[in-house]
């Protein structure tokens, strides 16, 4: 092992920077496909901010294996940051209006492709991935890093409860609002951008 001298790193130093630079190389994409979803157009910012804070720490990291895991918890935060720069104020939410909203019973009722024999399978279909990311994006951040997770990359609500450093039953019940609300948004989605306009009767038709 080299001895530090005038700013020389020692050869413990540059390993440990090789395997920091080994791990964020093969983090990267998915680390960019979690910011993306999360802060959209401010994903590489925030994936630039979390790897800077993690390479500061990583001596923090004992575990190889929890890297990945690591580093999401890192980025939710830096993407927490990010949202707070821009200064945008969440929107309301009304919980009980929320509660009563169901998918299947607006597909259902509204019956948007009448002579469908798989109708809630139509209606997904027409989501193409941007449309997803569009549904996703306009989910107030609460719900929205905890549906990402979960849902999108596979963590565990008690993962997710420790990386946002909440009680599991409050992870829960945002997760819970995240689907609630992510449902009824591709609802509004579908209506605003004309996903169901061959489906639905032209106005005045009987």
């Amino acid at each position: 092992m080299r001895v530090v001298e005038n700013g020389v790193a020692s050869d413990a130093s540059s390993a440990t920077t090789e395997q920091f630079r080994a791990l964020a190389r093969e983090q990267l994409p998915r680390l960019l496909s979690i910011a993306r979803r999360i802060v959209g157009e401010d994903a590489e910012d925030a994936v630039q901010e979390c790897l800077l804070k993690a390479f500061q720490r990583y001596g923090q990291l004992h575990e190889p294996t929890a890297g990945p895991a690591w580093l999401t918890s890192i980025l939710v935060n830096c993407c927490h940051d990010v949202g707070r720069a821009r200064s945008r104020r969440s929107p309301e939410v009304d919980v009980d209006d929320l509660e009563r909203f169901s998918l299947f019973r607006k597909i259902a009722y509204e019956d948007p492709f009448p002579y469908s024999d798989s109708l809630h399978l139509d209606f997904l279909q027409e989501f193409g991935p941007e449309d997803v990311r569009a549904v996703v994006m306009r989910l107030p951040e609460m719900y929205r890093v905890p549906l990402v997770l979960v849902y999108m990359q596979g963590f565990l609500v008690k993962e997710v409860a420790a990386m946002l450093d909440v009680p599991l039953g409050t992870a829960l019940s945002r997760l819970h609002r995240a689907r609630k609300l992510f449902e009824k948004q591709m609802w509004e989605y579908a209506e605003e951008t004309g996903l169901l306009r061959e489906g639905l009767p032209e106005r005045g038709a009987p």
